[in-house]
């Protein structure tokens, strides 16, 4: 069988795979921004809130981590409507993207804080610094130290997964290619093309988290 390969269509629609990079991006960001905070905050739950909010904190970890993404999505995006909640599609996308990274992240989070010695914590209150003050400045910080190759990794994942979103027309790279092939019947040469640009865009902020954290933390290289 003979194959023709043309990559001419680019020239017409590069324009919409830019506009399809940025939204992966934007709904990569937003859902990463959302779940980290998600995560920061239930791991201090798990470690110090009372018993019955660790407990729901877990059953959230546990029930995000044992179901599929795309049913998580499904429930956001056409299951919520049922009960009067209707949210856009990229809308549904980042929230349900950022309570699968939240879950995820709580166990990280969860193991860099657990990992500040006890007594930097009794330094902390012997200098009157309130617990507010001692999470913030005394845990966290060493935390993201110890999270953060973790925490980048997880953001790569994010945007790879994002892909999926296109099954409820988010506007994302994955839903701008089906939009092009379906045009221009350029199936291999699109999804080809694109393959390319998340291979480029994963390594290029592979390099790029690299980078900030010789910036951010010089000692721990």
């Amino acid at each position: 069988m003979h194959y023709d390969f043309s990559f001419a269509f680019l020239a017409e629609y590069s324009p919409l795979l830019v506009e399809g990079m940025l939204g992966t991006l934007l709904i990569s960001v937003g859902a990463s921004v959302l779940g980290f905070a998600i995560g920061i905050s239930g791991a201090a739950v798990r470690l110090y809130g009372s018993r019955i909010a660790s407990h729901a904190v877990a059953i959230y970890v546990e029930a995000i981590r044992n179901t599929p993404f795309l049913v998580q999505l499904f429930l956001f995006y056409f299951g919520l409507p049922a009960v009067g909640v209707r949210l856009g599609a990229n809308s549904a996308a980042v929230i349900a993207m950022a309570f699968n990274v939240g879950a995820y992240s709580v166990e990280i989070f969860r193991s860099g804080l657990a990992g500040v010695h006890r007594g930097q914590i009794e330094a902390g209150l012997a200098l009157g610094l309130s617990g507010f003050q001692i999470f913030r400045k005394i845990m966290l910080v060493p935390a993201l130290r110890t999270v953060y190759p973790a925490l980048t990794s997880q953001f790569i994942l994010v945007m790879l997964t994002s892909s999926v979103v296109s099954v409820v027309s988010a506007t994302d790279l994955t839903a701008v290619a089906n939009d092009i092939a379906s045009i221009t019947f350029r199936n291999f040469e699109i999804f080809l093309v694109v393959t390319l640009i998340y291979l480029l865009m994963s390594l290029g902020f592979a390099v790029l988290f690299r980078f900030v954290e010789r910036r951010l933390f010089p000692f721990a290289n």
